[in-house]
């Protein structure tokens, strides 16, 4: 392992055929944490401005297409966007599950939030953080395939400033929009209004309900 990529060790390294193209699959341990790792490389990905997506793993969303959250659906266009590009890395990020507070949990703050609470509320009235996830081996697994600087596919402001203290270069964050639904409006107008998400698009939707 290199001195300078932290906790991050690369481990394998394999041709990725998917349903969004070939892309280069690239697996580390995170000494840290004991987590299993992947990043998906689509061309030439060393260099400044990589259009570059941190994806917090979400087994609802990502594997069941649950419409209470947008995960999958950014998964989905972040991989397009990718190889739309011709360039471009996705940090698929396990321990990340329900904004670090793990699977059960976060079932645990959707029934809270099946009764009433937002996302924020629920997570607090388990005893748990809001949010508590950690960008450090993200970081370090952009210093180790060669990423200078990044085009950061995120609404998410703490994401930016997490890759800056680590030394990776934020030369835009772009904009990760989903539609949003019936389903999930609640949910995204939480992240919006507590968390400081950018989500400017959920104005335009003045016909989906404001309430849980």
């Amino acid at each position: 392992m290199h001195p300078d990529v932290g906790s991050a060790e690369r481990v394998a390294s394999v041709q990725l055929s998917t349903t969004y193209g070939l892309f280069h699959a690239i697996g580390y341990m995170d000494h840290m944490r004991g987590d299993e790792q992947i990043a998906l490389a689509y061309g030439d990905i060393t260099g400044d401005d990589v259009l570059t997506r941190l994806h917090s793993e979400c087994l609802t969303g990502d594997a069941f297409g649950s419409r209470h959250c947008e995960c999958g659906d950014q998964l989905s266009a972040a991989l397009r966007a990718i190889v739309s590009e011709g360039r471009g890395v996705l940090l698929y990020l396990k321990g990340h599950e329900g904004r670090g507070i793990g699977l059960l949990a976060k079932l645990q703050a959707m029934q809270l939030q099946a009764e009433g609470m937002d996302t924020v509320e629920a997570n607090l009235a388990l005893g748990l953080p809001v949010d508590s996830r950690d960008y450090g081996v993200a970081a370090d697994m952009l210093h180790d395939l060669g990423v200078r600087s990044v085009r950061l596919m995120s609404n998410n402001p703490l994401k930016q400033e997490a890759l800056l203290r680590r030394g990776i270069g934020v030369s835009e964050q772009v904009p990760l929009l989903t539609q949003p639904r019936e389903e999930n409006i609640f949910y995204l107008r939480a992240k919006r209004e507590r968390m400081g998400h950018l989500l400017p698009h959920l104005d335009h939707r003045p016909d989906l309900a404001a309430g849980p």
